[in-house]
């Protein structure tokens, strides 16, 4: 918008009391990103940090560091949170409810385009099972999006429930200081290993000025991992043999890895999880962690009774057991005053929702860094807002002639999260431009050079775009 959009006025709203998103709520022990940096961080101010795979407070003060630097903090209201929306087809305008934190107030203002940053999980609670005995157990039960800072879990045994990335990333940490971590788990996922440094990046940094090897660090890596899925999704076996090698290398002669590690699903049918330099298999080899795959029967006085008939001694337990989905942070959406029911919408590009006006949706990548796509997707938007600022538009909006399209569901993974909540999300057709690919091969040139009116696209109404009372409204703040 800064510099795309001179001629706009825009104002964030952001639900918490502090920049960061993600990075700001989640703070259990060893919190990192699980894509690199150099993908990961913003092509404009390219990573400088020496680790690809950084930790959470580092990310934080990266995102914090560059929105001051670009003066973007000054347009944040913290403790403002977008109840509803309502799109004015008459007026061209969203009509905006907004809470405030501190008081429960509400307001009221307009918006003449609505952006939301919000991603996709809900962020006041995660997914948490029902456990048979859970009021008898007498230690803590933590859920990681809800860590207490003071949680004292030295000398401690601790259990953690779940397979997923905060599982692996939650094991080894704990287990630095802990008595001794198990990640139960009902079912194994695929992990690879990968160097916290990538030493090809900071080689090219230091010897090539930033506006080079940026770019060329971040094409590089973009570039392996779309190699890797497409790998994964053409040669299934192939992946799945190689990434079980590097994991049977890393483990006791005679570990069971064909329970404990190896998935029933090939890989990228959920997301691979990844442990830089093979923090969790050190943890486990030292005897400080280990993975035990079984089912839960019930809680204990003392910890966790399996359906094997073993118990696992606990003082703490933690359930790491995934996210709830949440689409645009909540926001009730209509148009004319007519509710919009989000699940039965085609994504169009994977931005915007058929039939919504004015409406653009920060959407990520599900097999890469989540702000490849959305860089990608700021630009697009940029220039509808251009398009229409020049030419005198004052509505934008995706319509979907093809009736014979079937829809699919708009994430490409069998995760339990995601099915667990897939009728929350819009879904996606089976042909462009209602076909999300995941794919920044593909989408770079598309949404960044396509022309904008190509059949799906339509621009109407002659209200002067931009003018006051129409400013583009963002809600939420960095992933």
């Amino acid at each position: 918008m800064k510099t795309e959009c001179p001629w706009a006025s825009y104002a964030l709203f952001e639900a918490r009391d502090s920049i960061g998103g993600t990075w700001d709520l989640f703070r259990y022990p060893g919190i990192r990103s699980d894509s690199d940096m150099f993908t990961l961080g913003f092509s404009f101010r390219p990573w400088q940090g020496e680790k690809s795979i950084a930790d959470g407070e580092s990310i934080l003060q990266y995102i914090k560091d560059t929105a001051a630097e670009e003066g973007i903090d000054r347009k944040i209201r913290f403790g403002h949170k977008i109840i509803s929306a309502d799109w004015s087809s008459a007026d061209s305008l969203w009509r905006i409810t907004a809470e405030r934190s501190s008081s429960g107030e509400q307001f009221e203002l307009t918006a003449g385009f609505l952006y939301s940053c919000t991603g996709y999980y809900r962020y006041d609670h995660g997914y948490q099972p029902e456990f048979a005995g859970l009021e008898d157990f007498q230690g803590a039960v933590i859920h990681p999006q809800q860590w207490p800072a003071d949680l004292d879990y030295v000398d401690k045994n601790v259990v953690v429930i779940g397979s997923g990335a905060t599982a692996v990333t939650l094991v080894p940490s704990l287990a630095r200081t802990a008595k001794h971590v198990t990640m139960l788990q009902r079912s194994p996922t695929y992990i690879a290993t990968l160097p916290a440094k990538n030493p090809i990046a900071n080689s090219l940094r230091k010897y090539l000025p930033n506006k080079v090897s940026g770019p060329t660090i971040r094409w590089m890596l973009a570039l392996q991992t779309q190699a890797f899925y497409t790998l994964s999704k053409r040669r299934p076996e192939f992946v799945k043999k190689t990434l079980l090698k590097e994991v049977t290398k890393r483990l006791p002669d005679g570990y069971d890895v064909e329970k404990n590690f190896t998935p029933s699903y090939n890989p990228w049918d959920q997301r691979v999880c990844v442990v830089p330099n093979g923090d969790l298999f050190k943890a486990m080899r030292a005897g400080s962690a280990e993975v035990v795959t079984d089912t839960i029967d019930t809680f204990t006085k003392q910890g966790v009774l399996l359906n094997s008939g073993t118990e696992l001694p606990a003082d703490i337990v933690v359930t790491a057991t995934g996210l709830e989905l949440l689409f645009l942070g909540g926001i009730e959406l209509a148009v004319d005053g007519e509710q919009v029911d989000i699940g039965s919408k085609l994504t169009y590009k994977g931005m915007m929702l058929e039939g919504v006006p004015n409406l653009g949706v920060a959407i990520g990548y599900t097999n890469a860094s989540w702000t490849l796509k959305c860089e990608l997707t700021c630009a697009y938007i940029c220039r509808l807002l251009n398009r229409m600022h020049d030419d005198g538009y004052s509505q934008c909006t995706p319509k979907n002639s093809d009736g014979a399209m079937a829809p699919e569901p708009l994430l490409d993974l069998t995760s339990g999260y995601v099915q667990r909540s897939a009728g929350l999300l819009p879904k996606q057709g089976s042909r462009f431009p209602w076909k999300v690919y995941q794919s920044y091969v593909r989408d770079y040139p598309s949404l960044k050079f396509s022309k904008l009116n190509d059949g799906a696209m339509q621009f109407s109404g002659s209200k002067n775009f931009g003018q006051a009372g129409s400013t583009p409204a963002k809600t939420g703040a960095s992933r």
